[in-house]
């Protein structure tokens, strides 16, 4: 049977659109791209908060084969990230293979035919790979918080900013402490009247190297575009080595840890307040944050700080962990994302209909967080332990799309119908992987979004960056089963 293309794409942020224009530079045009939204970006269209931003470089923040020499920034606002997306998308002819506004509801791999059969609230169409680009932070977490419906006010999470409330002269309450939060914070604080913030635990945050870049430096870039890669690799070799202190050299923290000290005590006057803000676990355990103006906004604005998370939600307010009622005239939930829930809530069936959700049901994995034992012709970006505590994600994704190019050359070797990862590679693979997993910094006891209810890690990636692209620079085919 004829697939209607060689390959389907879910997804169209970062993951999506850099598979889609490596394809397509290879000369491979039969390709769909499948997209729920109206329009391409990913998580870089879905969070429009005040004042988000990038957290990694924007010159490493960015395809290596779609330069951009005139970014405003060194740490890219979401708008402008949102508009490079938007530019690769067009100026790579991908309009007219994205299929916007088309949700894909479940895939099922036909043995027979070998190829995916993908149903979308549009109708189903096959394909002979399919690749999944969803990312990991694409669906809001929001806490089960009795009494949530009750509230009276407007009530939004930060992946979802509801533009048209307006926050002046208004009591905020924010629940959550993450990387939106500590950008939105700020923002909400100068509108309103007074914010209200609870967390569930502290964040270590250290200042942000922030600066606009010049004219000349944009000229100087476009003109020589030499010295933007070098600066690329000045970043990355930089970021890179800060592996170790998550890894092999964990003592490294403590210099960090004391930056952190210095910047709370030179930022917060209260010795209360410091106490408040100051993390119980391990620097790196969960995200280290960054920023030039959260803890400022805090002492600037008087923000009450509220421990222990929220209790229960009434009609005007919420009450905290000590049982004190506090008023709000709005609720703004920046509690993060289901991280840990790759590709849901789709369904996925490989060969004898296994269902993907069964087959992780003891939390994520894949081989080399991109093929998994039973799904033939199935690819991930972004999947399961290939997120970074330390560098640019998109580095990972072009490692990821050059492994999934060298699969699909290998699929077009005469006689070879599907490519399927052996088990033993699999889990031989995922042994080590949470071997080192135990005896890094993750693995000192702290909760957080890398890790499943059941304290598994299915996120991060242990170890340097560029291990993991000498690893998938080419498929090896006794990794794989190949059918007929």
């Amino acid at each position: 049977m004829q697939a209607d293309f060689q390959v389907a794409i879910i997804g169209a942020g970062f993951g999506g659109l850099g598979m889609a224009i490596e394809l397509k530079k290879r000369g491979r045009h039969s390709l769909v791209i499948l997209e729920k939204a109206d329009q391409v970006g990913g998580a870089w269209r879905d969070n429009t908060y005040p004042g988000a931003a990038c957290d990694v470089p924007s010159h490493l923040y960015s395809f290596s084969f779609a330069r951009k020499f005139d970014w405003s920034r060194r740490f890219a606002p979401q708008a402008e990230i949102l508009d490079y997306l938007k530019r690769c998308a067009r100026d790579h002819d991908l309009e007219r293979h994205l299929r916007l506004g088309t949700e894909v509801r479940a895939a099922r791999f036909d043995e027979d035919a070998g190829l995916w059969r993908i149903e979308t609230d549009q109708g189903e169409l096959t394909a002979r790979a399919l690749i999944t680009a969803t990312g990991q932070l694409n669906r809001p977490a929001w806490p089960r918080v009795p009494g949530l419906e009750r509230f009276q006010g407007p009530v939004f999470h930060s992946a979802r900013w509801d533009h048209g409330v307006d926050l002046a002269g208004k009591t905020v309450a924010v629940v959550g402490t993450g990387a939106s939060a500590i950008q939105f914070v700020p923002e909400v604080a100068k509108q309103a009247r007074q914010v209200k913030l609870f967390q569930r635990s502290a964040a270590y945050v250290i200042p942000k190297p922030d600066r606009p870049y010049s004219p000349l430096e944009q000229r100087l870039m476009a003109r020589w575009p030499w010295l933007q890669t070098l600066d690329r690799a000045r970043v990355y070799a930089q970021n890179e080595t800060r592996v170790l202190g998550f890894t092999a050299l964990q003592g490294v923290m403590k210099v960090y840890q004391w930056l952190f000290q210095r910047y709370l005590r030179r930022t917060i006057s209260d010795a209360v307040l410091r106490e408040k803000l100051t993390p119980d676990y391990p620097m790196g355990c969960k995200r280290i944050l960054i920023s030039n103006d959260y803890f400022q906004a805090i002492e600037r604005f008087g923000i009450e700080v509220r421990t222990g998370g929220v209790a229960v939600v009434d009609e005007t307010g919420l009450v905290d962990a000590d049982g004190q009622h506090h008023d709000a005239d709005v609720l703004i939930f920046g509690t993060g994302f289901q991280a840990t829930d790759f590709l849901a809530p789709m369904t996925i069936q490989g060969r004898r209909g296994r269902d993907l959700n069964e087959a992780w049901r003891d939390g994520a994995e894949a081989y080399l967080g991109i093929t998994v034992h039973g799904f033939p012709n199935l690819f991930m970006l972004y999947g399961p332990n290939t997120n970074l505590g330390h560098n640019s994600i998109v580095y990972m994704l072009e490692s990821q799309i050059a492994y999934v190019l060298s699969a699909l050359e290998e699929m077009e070797r005469p006689g070879v119908g599907g490519l399927e990862v052996n088990a033993e590679v699999q889990d031989r693979f995922n042994r080590d992987i949470q071997t080192r997993l135990r005896d890094s910094v993750w693995g000192q006891g702290c909760d957080s979004w890398y890790k499943t209810e059941s304290g598994k890690n299915t996120n991060n990636w242990p170890g340097f960056t560029f291990r993991y692209r000498r690893r998938t620079r080419r498929l090896d085919p006794r990794d794989y089963e190949l059918h007929p």
